[in-house]
């Protein structure tokens, strides 16, 4: 059989084509280094909606060098075991509620004391962006994990069967909380009890009078449609709902120094649009809840200083009295770096 040289120059040139292509290809899937990030909420919300977009972001600035894989909604196992995940090697990364956190690194706790970040979004990003929140971050050194920043994921909110308009109103009700003797501090400080019941138990035992209330995000109200058992509710935004970012210490140790930056800057970059995403579900949330006839009312910032000043103090001394001289520290840290923000 003959080739011709135009032949043989056309079948080199697709082979050159073809060889390019797959180079190209090969290169454009092959990270160096991939990540599993699992997390708890859904692919519709705030947490997976901006990890999403870092994920993007990293993967540009790195040149398709590092990839995140996100995995939503527990896919992974539940908090503590992503957590203990993390922390042994077997995963790379998580997203993880500060009130997940508390046994795993109990500095966390300071978290669950009420009214513990000024009240509007800018002051509180200072406060993260403050030698109290690196403080927070260093506190997982020796915990085989690296926290690189904390993501901002709502506050919380009351409700009752019962009246709830002032501190005096909570006297004599049961409220449900999450395994936290500071939360249980923070109502015992208003008069009332807590009960730490499982999330999933919450619906019925409102619903049966096993407790007259609860606290949770707004947006965690309606999708659960607590409104259905509750009847009053306080848009008090008391309580934080903040997440830290963990990676694995070996794996994160193993990034050139420029591409931890550029994580780390991503994370930080998107959180007026975490913020942002944040709200807009939040206001949704607050305008479903109101349509279905219930009791909503806002507290004012007087009202709001009026709460405070009943919790916070016998909430931290709880968290003083767990955490000793480390404790005592990042407390001090904290305020002095309120009071500067707050001037």
């Amino acid at each position: 059989m003959k080739f011709h040289s135009r032949s043989i120059s056309k079948l080199f040139i697709g082979f050159a084509v073809f060889a390019m292509a797959a180079v190209f290809c090969a290169n454009a899937q092959a990270a160096t280094y991939v990540a599993k990030i699992g997390h708890l909420e859904s692919a519709q919300q705030s947490r997976n909606t901006l990890l999403v977009k870092v994920a993007q972001l990293v993967k540009e600035r790195t040149n398709g060098d590092v990839e995140f894989q996100i995995y939503p909604q527990g896919q992974l196992g539940g908090q503590r075991q992503m957590n203990e995940g993390v922390q042994l090697g077997t995963l790379e990364g998580t997203v993880a509620p500060a009130a997940f956190l508390g046994g795993f690194n109990p500095m966390v706790s300071i978290l669950d004391v009420p009214y513990l970040y000024p009240d509007d979004d800018a002051r509180s990003q200072q406060l993260r962006e403050s030698k109290f929140g690196q403080m927070l971050l260093d506190s997982f050194a020796d915990k085989g994990v690296a926290a690189i920043t904390i993501w901002p994921n709502g506050r919380k909110c009351f409700s009752s069967n019962k009246p709830i308009d002032t501190p005096d109103d909570f006297k004599g009700q049961k409220f449900r909380v999450m395994d936290s003797k500071i939360l249980i501090e923070q109502f015992k400080a208003l008069g009332a009890s807590a009960i730490a019941l499982p999330f999933s138990e919450l619906y019925t035992a409102l619903q049966t009078g096993v407790v007259d209330g609860e606290e949770n995000p707004l947006d965690t109200i309606q999708r659960m449609k607590y409104f259905e058992v509750q009847k009053n509710f306080v848009i008090s935004y008391h309580g934080l709902m903040e997440d830290f970012v963990l990676f694995n210490q070996m794996w994160w140790s193993s990034l050139p120094e420029n591409y931890r930056t550029i994580i780390r800057d991503a994370f930080r970059e998107v959180i007026p649009e975490l913020v942002a995403h944040k709200a807009k579900s939040v206001a949704a949330a607050l305008e479903d809840i109101k349509s279905h006839g219930v009791n909503v009312r806002v507290l004012s910032a007087d009202e709001k200083a009026e709460f405070r000043a009943k919790m916070f103090k016998p909430s931290m001394d709880v968290f003083l009295s767990k955490t000793g001289d480390q404790g005592k520290k990042l407390f001090e840290v904290y305020t002095e770096e309120y009071d500067k923000i707050m001037k």
